[in-house]
């Protein structure tokens, strides 16, 4: 079998989310689902993760239809992962209700070809599961890791030795703050002197912040009028990049180039509920808005 340009390891889960703009129920959600997405509109993508026999057969003819091999998606007794959340005014979430599911017992193993993946996105789940599939690749180029404020105030000690063995480091500004306190420019040298190639403080609406080796680069997000959705916005921006990356290979302008095209894959995705948006995205409007974004920035 083919080995994917990306492998991706999260949660997939079925959301019940309500914000100003309405309520829906049951719908397609999970840090692998939005990053999968995300990664597919430039490279060919590998999953691995867990959903229960609730699962509907449509959302795995979904990620088929978008050409994301499933191979390392398992089926297991029991319910998929469940969340239910509602955001206020300002798009800040509260869970509501969260059943784990099946995602309780979860260790991602990876299909042999996937073990010999060149770019590899480890999404938000445990420092322990993320070191585990460290474990199994063979000779990766780059490694992206997320993570989420939960870990950092549990299992920091775990996490700061899996982000030392990764490439990039994507995580917002709260997570930022809480792993190196309240500056946000001394946050991202300092991950820098963990040995990292890059890492990425992503700041909402109001943009993203680059850190390489004596580089600082700072691009904001693209403009967008009603946020309909905010769920998955950084693992549809984590997947682009990575995605992107994948055809270009790492360096610093490639770097700003893909932190571009993420911001841009964030701002469709923020744009519907769940991957309503995404799901019938074309090229031809990615490239159009990231053209948008390179004029807004210019100058």
């Amino acid at each position: 079998m083919e080995i994917p340009d990306v492998v991706i390891v999260g949660s997939i889960g079925y959301d019940d989310i309500e914000t100003i703009y309405g309520k829906k129920e049951r719908v397609l959600g999970g840090s692998l689902s939005h990053a999968a997405f995300g990664a597919s509109f430039f490279c060919k993508v590998g999953i691995v993760g867990v959903v229960g026999r609730d699962f509907d057969q449509q959302h795995l003819d979904l990620f088929k239809n978008r050409g994301i091999c499933t191979k390392g998606l398992k089926i297991e007794n029991g319910n998929t992962f469940y969340w239910c959340g509602a955001y206020d005014e300002f798009n800040n979430p509260k869970t509501l209700k969260i059943d784990l599911g099946v995602f309780q017992n979860f260790r991602p193993e990876l299909p042999e070809e996937y073990k010999k993946v060149k770019y590899l996105f480890l999404a938000n789940i445990s420092p322990e599961l993320q070191n585990h599939v460290l474990s199994q690749i063979e000779n990766p180029e780059i490694i992206v890791l997320d993570t989420r404020a939960r870990w950092i105030n549990e299992r920091r000690d775990e996490l700061m030795d899996v982000i030392k063995k990764v490439d990039i480091l994507t995580i917002n500004d709260e997570e930022a703050r809480l792993l190196f306190g309240n500056n946000l420019i001394k946050a991202g040298k300092e991950i820098i002197k963990l040995g990292l190639s890059a890492a990425i403080i992503k700041k909402g609406e109001h943009g993203s912040l680059l850190f390489m080796k004596d580089k600082i680069f700072s691009i904001p997000a693209y403009p967008i009028e009603n946020v309909k959705d905010p769920t998955g916005a950084g693992d549809s921006f984590a997947g682009a990049l990575i995605g992107f990356l994948s055809q270009v290979g790492f360096n610093e302008e490639n770097m700003k180039k893909a932190i571009a095209y993420a911001s841009v894959i964030a701002s469709f995705n923020i744009e519907d509920f769940s991957l309503d948006n995404l799901k019938n995205l074309t090229r031809e409007e990615i490239e159009k808005r990231y053209n948008e974004l390179k004029e807004i920035t210019r100058i």
